[in-house]
């Protein structure tokens, strides 16, 4: 589970920010929105808010960075291949300088801090540390191609140092090599899943594939129906099968889960009575309405992470095609201990001020992003505000611009004038 992800000199983020899944020493929503994990009291989830443009996509867009770097800069890449790193632009003061990455994380059940500085050639410093009691720990540092290992803590990367390449992570190198301990990390970046709620049809196959288990069918229909969506029965016909290279994908490689999955939804027909009949019509999905069809496709990996729990699950303009009532409901089955027992992380961007309410969310849950005169966001949470009352209409003041991050629209006479 996640406790903290910073970055810096990354896209529109100059300096390191950092975001925060630690719980403050705030009462709000004590029963459900945070749990705790030995000595650690952590949010089930936490909402981002800003302008258009201030930098909610590239918060998450770094956290997808650091993940894909981390599993494949050994693996994929080659000696001259550029990493997909994009450092700050609008400033001289971040010309020629890595982008920053740091994250840290409950893995194995211990706490780890890891983290590099990196540009498109090659790695210029990495680190991990772990705690195993109070103190912290390092297992390695390494500063350009010098690596120093811990013998007593990380045995299982001494040797590998003159394997990993200037553009190659150093612990996805002792990956490689069957290390413990830097596999367990890996396997962490791995359930750690970014996905966006723009695009919802590359993980709609993910739901796809689990209607085969009938528990899994029977908790889907049951939330469709929870959503007031009009749907009585689901079914799945596999349209052919995939391929032993195509089976991790669990979709076709277009996106297009039509292309294996025949999924149809039924609904009640009526008499002109309007007495219910006992037959019903059947419909392909792709008929339904596109918030209909993402609902469905969303709830898969949802559903997965409730299930599994301990993981942290990403979505970026999760509102989108969404009534707020639903997106709504989504939070409210990772704050409920009853669906969400093993403590699932959600994190998510969204404009939808209908959600911006107490009831809701703690202010520590609460995050930000603006950019200033310069071009460079800032994220910082509500909770930093001390002056904000924890029964404060949290929707109306973010409207009024009290907690910055709204776009400031310039009035149409001075549009429409002559200058």
């Amino acid at each position: 589970m996640l406790i903290e992800f910073s970055v810096g000199n990354y896209l529109s983020f100059k300096d390191i920010v950092t975001f925060s899944m630690e719980a403050a020493a705030i009462s709000e929503h004590e029963e459900s929105n945070v749990f705790f994990f030995d000595k650690y009291k952590l949010l089930k989830s936490a909402v981002v808010y800003g302008a258009n443009a201030s930098g909610k996509s590239n918060f998450i867009n770094a956290m997808a960075s650091m993940k894909w770097i981390v599993l494949n800069s050994s693996k994929e890449t080659q000696a001259t291949d550029q990493m997909p790193v994009y450092n700050f632009s609008l400033s001289t003061e971040t010309d020629n300088k890595p982008s920053f990455f740091e994250v840290v994380f409950i893995c194995d059940q211990k706490k780890f801090r890891y983290g590099f500085e990196i540009d498109k050639d090659r790695v210029y410093s990495e680190w991990l540390f772990f705690t195993p009691s109070r103190r912290e720990v390092r297992l390695f540092i390494r500063n350009v191609d010098d690596i120093k290992i811990n013998p007593t803590h990380f045995k299982e990367g001494k040797g590998l140092e003159k394997r990993t390449r200037p553009n190659a992570l150093f612990l996805s190198v002792v990956a490689q090599f069957n290390g413990s301990i830097a596999q367990k990390i890996l396997v962490w970046f791995y359930v750690f899943m970014i996905i966006s709620g723009l695009d919802d049809k590359t993980f709609m196959g993910v739901t796809a594939a689990q209607l085969e288990n009938e528990d899994f069918r029977q908790k889907l229909l049951k939330y469709l129906k929870i959503a007031d969506l009009g749907i009585d029965d689901i079914s799945m016909e596999k349209k052919f099968e995939l391929s032993e290279s195509m089976k991790d994908l669990l979709i076709s490689e277009d996106g297009d889960f039509g292309e294996v999955y025949d999924i149809s939804i039924f609904h009640h027909k009526y008499d002109d009575k309007h007495e219910k009949l006992a037959s019903k019509v059947k419909f392909n999905l792709g008929y339904e309405s596109e918030g209909t069809q993402k609902f469905f496709g969303i709830l898969g990996p949802i559903l997965a992470f409730l299930g599994v729990g301990l993981s942290t699950l990403v979505i970026d303009e999760l509102d989108a095609r969404l009534h707020p009532f639903i997106t709504r409901f989504i939070i409210e089955l990772f704050h409920s201990k009853q669906t969400n027992p093993n403590n699932a992380q959600l994190i998510f961007a969204t404009h939808d001020t209908n959600l911006l309410t107490n009831k809701l969310f703690r202010r520590d849950q609460i995050w930000f992003t603006e950019k200033d005169q310069y071009g460079a966001t800032d994220l910082y949470s509500l909770v930093e505000y001390k002056n904000v009352r924890k029964d404060a209409i949290y929707e109306k003041d973010y409207i009024a611009g009290k907690y910055g991050a709204v776009p400031f629209i310039k009035n149409f006479e001075v549009l429409l004038g002559d200058e």
